[in-house]
């Protein structure tokens, strides 16, 4: 039996009722968060681009874009568009171990299709709980290689998320959501150094969408590929992975299957902007600069640590939000100086402050932790140095929004409230969309929630 045969008897054969209530859970914060995202992403240039293009290619009206009052468009543009608005802010999700976004492709494939099918939110929030494992499991047989080793950018994994969340939206059997994975293995492709440095990033992200859904479209009219792509001698454990099959790792991808749930250890929510192995250095740094309580004028340096890490990348004096997002250094400046990291630290005002940008060049990298290396789950510990010769440290383990640490409702509609204004939804909709979502198991039809932010 293939890795793609195994993965697709799971999805096909388990119910909503077998997925764990936390799962459904965070599949409905999932939707929440990506939703926020994409509202803090849709005034931006790159999302105006595609909508634009997408819309005057036109075609059948099944989905919506989210916000504008787009007319409805096939499916799998629907999905593009809402992908990359919500990657475009960087503000979505995280599988910690590799840095990828599932939520933002789950949720934009998911939803978009469940508005052709006629879905409830039953359907829906199974259907991204079995997506995002799909997609962590995956994951295991590349890590560490998909991208710290080898450059890709973290859309390879996501599509797979995207594929079984259509596929199980479509009623696809356990033939066709084989295929359909054996598809999305070979159709996407992404590198980070593209992902660091532009707008690529976010276009990576509405591709894996678009071509996720597109997989499942196809394997559901009988198109078939390699069923063994996934561990296959040339095939995708080997082009993205790191000795995957050497190491074990391969084996790992569908050891336990029902058993332990990907969304319940490795997910995270962002609930500040920016690249996720960024957070825990603005939380430790804030925590720092508060219990040294002087002045940011009186700091003097600013040391951050990591296991195995011995040098910090990424831009030293950002000037954009995607140098922000990439900006070890700017999560550490921004943290000590106002003592917290928040949504406000995307802003222009705030990247050009002159505190901020003093501090940039106090930053610097110390010797990697050597006690409790395995709790650091992209976590780090900062220490914040005063001109009087005093020194503060904190460890941030896992930032806030991990499941590892547990995920509220309430830091997740906080974040639903603060960026739906953006994309110019009324209070009196928002606050209907948090019940919506925070009930999604009881929608009839995702329309319900498409319909209030237009």
């Amino acid at each position: 039996m293939t890795v793609a045969v195994e993965l697709a008897e799971f999805v096909t054969r388990t119910h909503y009722e077998e997925v764990p209530v936390k799962a459904i859970d965070y599949a409905a914060m999932l939707i929440s968060s990506t939703m926020a995202s994409a509202a803090m992403g849709s005034n931006l240039e790159s999302s105006r681009i595609v909508r634009s293009m997408l819309v005057q290619r036109g075609g059948a009206g099944e989905a919506s874009a989210w916000f504008g009052g787009a007319p409805r468009l096939p499916v799998a543009s629907a999905a593009r568009i809402n992908a990359l608005m919500s990657d475009a802010a960087a503000s979505d999700d995280s599988d910690l171990r590799n840095i990828t976004h599932p939520g933002t492709t789950l949720t934009a494939a998911a939803i978009a299709v469940a508005e052709k099918t006629g879905a409830n939110g039953k359907d829906v929030l199974a259907a991204i709980a079995l997506g995002y494992e799909v997609a962590g499991r995956i994951n295991t047989g590349v890590v560490p290689g998909l991208i710290w080793e080898k450059g890709f950018h973290g859309c390879m994994i996501t599509i797979f998320g995207g594929a079984v969340a259509a596929g199980l939206l479509l009623k696809l059997d356990v033939k066709q959501m084989t295929h359909a994975l054996a598809l999305a293995a070979t159709s996407n492709a992404g590198l980070l150094a593209a992902a660091n440095t532009s707008t690529a990033r976010e276009h990576h992200a509405g591709l894996a969408a678009m071509l996720g859904v597109e997989a499942a479209q196809l394997a559901g009219l009988g198109y078939t590929a390699e069923e063994s792509v996934l561990e296959h001698p040339r095939g995708f454990f080997f082009a993205y992975g790191q000795d995957a099959h050497v190491s074990g790792r391969v084996a790992e991808v569908t050891r336990g299957l029902g058993d332990d749930w990907k969304i319940l250890t490795d997910m995270a929510i962002k609930l500040v902007p920016g690249g996720h192995p960024y957070h825990a250095i603005g939380e430790a740094a804030a925590n720092a600069a508060r219990m040294a309580d002087v002045p940011a004028s009186e700091i003097t340096a600013i040391i951050c640590s990591r296991p195995n890490a011995r040098q910090i990348k990424g831009p030293r004096h950002p000037t954009d939000l995607i140098g922000v997002a990439h900006s070890p250094y700017y999560f550490a400046a921004a943290g000590a100086v106002d003592r917290e990291f928040t949504w406000a630290h995307a802003s222009p005002e705030k990247i050009m402050d002159p505190a901020i940008r003093r501090l940039l060049d106090l930053v610097e990298v110390g010797e990697p932790p050597t006690e409790n290396v395995e709790r650091y789950k992209q976590g780090a510990t900062v220490t914040v140095k005063a001109r009087d010769g005093r020194s503060f440290t904190s460890t941030v383990y896992a930032p806030r929004g991990s499941a590892v640490n547990g995920i509220e409702w309430s830091d997740v509609e906080g974040k639903f409230n603060t960026l739906c204004p953006l994309a110019g939804i009324s209070p009196s909709n928002i606050a209907r969309c948090t019940q919506v979502l925070r009930h999604f198991r009881g929608v009839k039809h995702v329309r319900e929630l498409v319909e209030l932010i237009g």
